[in-house]
């Protein structure tokens, strides 16, 4: 039977679902992870552990085991994309005009922009001690999460409700999905049209792993007359300039499913796309600006 856990976290809408006998207790405590987790991770809240660690740039600070984990986890993503995600992007998002809520930041189209430079630092330069959970990043560098921390709490999420059965978990659109469900057939995935939002042009099925969709079609804004979004580029300090409207990558888990979503976004549709059909775990589908869509070669195996 399935049991499902709606609310609202890290700005987006939240779905949780155990497809078990019984409702599993573990299913009304999920809003509370996310809240947990927020209180470490949002740079949003100037008194998170994530906003009080970027005031002290350029020194060794000990972190809880959740801003470790989910550091670690962007090394892993900056690896994955070759670069292509960074979490030491906070000053180039900043830069480009996103320094508030996204809800506030469509209100307030006008804001002039902060002296920050764009040039992002190499993950590199960052100093850690795994013994102590130490991070040191570069001076005047900060950090930033977005990349990274919906997919891995939406895996968090799912491992802890598959004790109790199959389980989904969808972070706003970073979908975790631990295997078949109790009738042992594909969870149907519906991927949203980016020109109408309240259609599916597209539903995948998937048995386990993890789904991701990003792009350019929501969280975008005006600035002095010129239209931004949130994806950064690391090697420009930019928003990424693609010819992508949406990526949708499925993966062995969110995690991955998140990180090339972006990057490939970041990358463009050509490379994007040789870059799925280069390796047979990954599968996916891009929408473009002017409509069209590009599907990788193993999508179908999902159709």
């Amino acid at each position: 039977m399935m049991h499902r856990h709606e609310f609202n976290a890290m700005g987006c809408k939240m779905l949780a679902i155990s497809d078990s006998k019984q409702k599993p207790p573990d299913l009304e405590m999920v809003p509370q992870w996310f809240e947990e987790w927020e209180r470490s991770l949002s740079r949003f809240r100037i008194d998170s552990e994530l906003s009080q660690f970027n005031l002290h740039a350029g020194l060794p600070i000990k972190v809880s085991q959740t801003l470790w984990d989910v550091f670690m986890a962007s090394v892993e993503a900056e690896r994955v994309t070759g670069g292509l995600i960074n979490p030491l992007i906070l000053n180039a998002l900043i830069n480009a005009g996103y320094d508030q809520g996204f809800d506030l930041l469509q209100q307030d189209s006008a804001s002039s922009f902060p002296e920050f430079e764009a040039v992002v630092p190499s993950l590199k330069a960052v100093k850690t001690d795994p013994s102590t959970h130490t991070i040191c990043i570069p001076e005047g560098a900060q950090l930033d999460f977005g990349g990274v921390a919906k997919g891995w709490a939406a895996h968090q999420v799912m491992e802890r409700l598959k004790v109790d059965g199959p389980s989904l978990v969808n972070a706003g659109g970073d979908i975790a999905i631990s295997g078949l469900n109790s009738n042992r057939e594909a969870w149907p995935i519906g991927i949203e049209d980016p020109f109408q939002p309240d259609k599916d042009f597209e539903i995948l099925f998937i048995e386990e792993g993890g789904i991701a969709t990003s792009g350019r079609d929501y969280r975008h804004w005006t600035r002095d007359g010129r239209n931004f979004h949130h994806i950064i580029d690391p090697n420009t300090g930019q928003p990424a300039e693609t010819d992508i409207l949406t990526a949708t990558v499925i993966a062995p888990t969110v995690m991955q499913a998140e990180a090339i979503a972006k990057a490939v976004f970041i990358s463009g549709s050509r490379v994007g796309l040789s870059w799925l059909d280069s390796d047979e775990t990954l599968a996916g589908l891009f929408v473009l600006e002017n409509g069209d869509r590009i599907d990788s070669k193993n999508l179908s195996r999902f159709i």
